[in-house]
């Protein structure tokens, strides 16, 4: 729907393939200069679009007989689409494979760490005393001193989907040897961002 996108495949005249401008695994781009930052000379030229509408990467549903499955939320949340398609299949092992279905993907470099919400001061403090530098990304729990890095997210799963990876980014250049990010909350909203989280975290 973007007007940058469109008037690309315009000028283009033809079907135009394009993965995700990132490294195999690593954080997905939200803006150009994500991409200029992940691929410095290796891309001649970047279209400025402004920053994603929506962060996050799209949802993806297998309609290959029988009930339809999702493969990967995203937006357009499991209710939206049970609405129109009835109730989804959840993936077996036989499943397609689909972008972003790896066990670790979404990753930065600084190994990251979920943690509830009621127990992330405690983790923080324990390390801290270890002499662990700590990055953190919060959604309910009030700045913490003890933090190389804060940053807030939120509240809303929208705002918080919108702005994760430019946060993730940014944690990841603070110099800390950790990133502790606060649990999203269950729910059908938070499914996408539970999702990206999961995988982030996974080693």
């Amino acid at each position: 729907a973007h007007p940058v996108a469109r008037a690309l495949l315009a000028a283009f005249g033809g079907g135009i393939a394009a993965p995700s401008a990132n490294r195999y695994g690593r954080i997905s781009p939200t803006r150009a200069a994500h991409v200029r930052e992940e691929f410095e000379d290796d891309v001649p030229l970047v279209l400025e679009g402004g920053d994603c509408e929506v962060g996050l990467e799209s949802t993806i549903v297998a309609c290959l007989g029988g009930r339809p499955l999702l493969l990967r939320p995203g937006s357009i949340t499991r209710a939206q689409l049970e609405d129109v398609v009835g109730p989804l299949q959840q993936p077996g092992p036989g499943a397609p494979r689909a972008p972003g279905g790896d066990r670790s993907h979404y990753a930065p470099r600084t190994p990251l760490e979920l943690v509830e919400a009621a127990g992330l001061p405690a983790r923080l403090a324990e390390l801290a005393a270890q002499g662990v530098g700590v990055a953190v990304l919060a959604r309910s729990v009030g700045r913490d001193a003890a933090a190389l890095r804060w940053r807030q997210l939120g509240p809303g799963a929208a705002a918080y989907g919108r702005g994760l990876y430019a946060a993730l980014r940014d944690l990841d250049r603070a110099g800390a040897a950790r990133i502790l990010i606060e649990s999203p909350p269950p729910g059908d909203d938070w499914a996408a961002v539970a999702d990206r989280l999961a995988r982030a975290a996974a080693r």
